[in-house]
Order: structure tokens, then sequence, then C-alpha cells
């Protein structure tokens, strides 16, 4: 006969059961979906910066970007260099590892320079100055030079108007050639105070160079030079402008003279910047145009 139930009442007793469940390998990849994810996210991102550059850039900027990631890569069995081995068919002690055999020098083979009998003369060894003009040009350039300063000087004494400027034109000789020298003085002045009109008797003059140095080859450069005496308002006209103009205004003096537009190499104006008379920059003898012809430019390493 059963027992009876607590209370005296007639219920079985209640029967609880735990069941306990137990992962098995479940916790070493709960996060690899995150890492895939973060992988597709990634490459998205990278497809869309390369749509991005793709409609943002034309096609030499897209040239160069491409240029920019693009490997430079050494083939290594063309070249001659290493080997399949560990250590490119060197042993440890080695010196390099650029050519083959290359251990046998203490220079790796490709940076050993050409030999001279593969070059041309002088192949990069060219002497300074030679790209500018050769010995013999400057010789011949030096007799041509001289023999025109006589036929101006000679020119000049010879007329009643331009012997009277003989004193303001100076022939010097420099490292660039032949150096004209249009000089004012406290008397006279080239251009007109402040402008750059030329006086009559000194367009004359250069009318007259023009014509002595028509027949040569040689490059020429023309350099403004002022005092330093101030403008009222620099931003109107200054020393530098004024030079400048002077020194263009030079120019289409000797091209109406006949000298060609491409022998005109540089036209320059510096202004107060390289006085003459050093420790007096308000002398009237600073304000000059100076005509340099150049010597002729010879071949590199000739």
């Amino acid at each position: 006969m059963a027992k009876a139930a607590p209370h005296g009442a007639n219920v079985p007793p209640k029967v609880i059961v735990k069941k306990v469940y137990i992962e098995g390998h479940g916790g070493h990849h709960g996060g690899a979906w995150k890492v895939a994810y973060a992988d597709f996210v990634t490459a998205m991102m990278a497809f869309f910066l390369l749509l991005w550059l793709l409609g943002a850039t034309d096609e030499n900027k897209r040239k160069g970007i491409a240029d920019y990631f693009a490997p430079t890569l050494i083939d290594s069995h063309s070249k001659g260099i290493g080997g399949s081995g560990p250590m490119g068919g060197e042993s440890i002690m080695s010196n390099n590892k650029t050519g083959p055999q290359a251990a046998a020098a203490r220079l790796a083979s490709m940076g050993v320079s050409a030999s001279r009998e593969t070059q041309g003369p002088q192949s990069g060894f060219g002497k300074k100055g030679s790209v500018r003009s050769t010995p013999a040009s400057r010789a011949e350039d030096a007799k041509s030079f001289e023999a025109m300063r006589r036929q101006v000087m000679a020119q000049i004494a010879g007329s009643a108007q331009l012997a009277k400027l003989a004193s303001h034109v100076r022939f010097v000789r420099t490292e660039d050639g032949m150096r004209i020298d249009l000089v004012d003085s406290a008397d006279y002045s080239m251009f007109a105070m402040g402008t750059t009109a030329l006086d009559p008797r000194a367009a004359e003059l250069i009318g007259l160079i023009a014509a002595s140095i028509r027949a040569t080859p040689n490059p020429i450069m023309i350099r403004g030079h002022t005092d330093s005496v101030p403008y009222g308002d620099p931003r109107a006209m200054n020393n530098w402008t004024l030079g400048t103009g002077r020194a263009e205004a030079t120019r289409r003096r000797l091209a109406l003279g006949g000298i060609p537009e491409g022998r005109f190499e540089r036209i320059e104006g510096v202004a107060d910047r390289e006085p003459m008379i050093g420790d007096a920059p308000m002398d009237p003898r600073n304000r000059r145009v100076a005509i340099t012809l150049l010597y002729r430019r010879g071949a590199f390493g000739s």
C-alpha cells in the first residue's frame, strides 16, 4: 500500500528532471563570420575607391597612378643574377648578391662603369664650359670681337656727332664674351630721364653697333642698369621696370639695325643691384646698358 502523501493528500510526489546541454566546438568558431564580414567590407571599400579614381581622373593621371603601384622586378634567370638555392647562388661570406660570381669582386657587377672603349670621347667627362664653347671657337670669337671693337671706335671717331660719345662707350672682355657698356654721365644720358626713350645720338650709336655685329653669329645678351635714385610711387614705376624697359628698347633698336630675332638670348633688367660705382649708388655712371656678344656654343665634350 502506497505511503500517504504529505499533509494527508493522496497525490503522487512531483519529479523534476534537469537537462544540461554541453556545447561541443562552437566556442572556437563563434567570431569567424566577423572576420569574413570585415574582409568583405574592406574589399567593397577598395572597389568603390577604384571606381571613384576611374571617374575622377583622366588617362594621364591614371597612367601615373598605375606606374606608381607597378612593381619593379628583375628577372634573375635572364640577367644571370643569383640562383635557385636559398642563398641565391652565393655563399654566406659573399660580399654581394648581384651577379654571376659577384663574390669575386668587392663591388657589385651592376655598379661597375662601362669601359671607356665602349663610350664616346669623354663621355660624361666633358671639361667645364665645353657645352658653351670650344677653345678654337673662343679664340676665333676673340679675334672677331677685337676687330669689331676697332671698327666701332673708328666709326665713332669719324663722326662729328658720335665723337662726343666716345667716352660713354666701353668694351670689356668677360668670361662670357665681349661686353659693350653704354654709360651715362652727369652731362649726358642715353635715355630721357626716367623713361625708356632713346636719345637720338644714342639710337644712332646703337645702330652703328648693330651694323658692326650684324655679320657675326654670336648670341646677344642685353642688361639694363640704373642708379639707386628712387621713384615717388614704386608701384607705378621703379628701377626694375626701368632697367628692363631700357634693355628692351636697346633690343628693338638693334633689331631695326638688322640683328635677327634668334640671336637675342637674354634680356634682363637688374635695376641698381650691380652698380659700376659701388660706393656711390646714386652716381649717374651707374645708369648704363650692357650689350654682350656671347661666345658661340660648342658640342658637349668637344
